[in-house]
């Protein structure tokens, strides 16, 4: 997993996959991983992750740590 983007669903344009730019990841209440951020075109972004992929990507770089 070197190459780690992270990618949701845009629910205003209906695109998958879409890129997060600025990602924060932070836990939910019951435990669950979540990344939140934007597309770069002002839209906001939110996917669940798994704890891999998030402890990874915070690893990476790609996301910042928000707990």
């Amino acid at each position: 997993m070197a190459d780690i983007t992270l990618t949701a669903y845009n629910v205003k344009t209906k695109e998958k996959n879409v890129p997060i730019k600025d990602a924060v990841i932070t836990k939910t209440a019951k435990g669950a991983y979540m990344a939140q951020g934007n597309d770069g075109k002002g839209n906001k972004l939110t996917t669940l992750l798994g704890e891999e992929k998030a402890l990874a990507a915070i690893k990476a770089g790609v996301a910042k740590q928000g707990w």
